[in-house]
């Protein structure tokens, strides 16, 4: 997300999100939320899954956006699998959000 639409966000919380705790979730959200997201994904027939770093509020996955980094779904993926692939993305996404965070202070 470019610095100024993150600008944007923050600005516009609401009163029921914490602008200091992040959420980080597999699902590309708002897609997938609670358990089992890979599998979900599966079901779906999805083309790509990934991870989010979200604000937390006060509903289920649902605080906004900060990141999200996706790979591919690919024939034959197993929940396991894509979460294999996923977790290779998480590592770097949480400090790349809150770099992103940080800058646009």
């Amino acid at each position: 997300m470019p610095v100024p639409a993150l600008a944007e966000m923050l600005a516009a919380l609401s009163m029921n999100t914490d602008p200091f705790m992040f959420g980080f979730e597999v699902p590309l959200l708002p897609k997938y939320p609670g358990l089992h997201p890979q599998q979900q994904a599966l079901d779906d027939g999805a083309t790509e899954s990934g991870a989010t770093v979200h604000f937390v509020n006060n509903d289920l996955d649902a605080g906004p956006i900060v990141l999200q980094r996706s790979v591919p779904v690919l024939p034959g993926d197993t929940a396991d699998e894509l979460a294999s692939r996923i977790l290779e993305i998480e590592h770097a996404l949480y400090p790349d959000a809150i770099a992103s965070v940080l800058a646009a202070q």
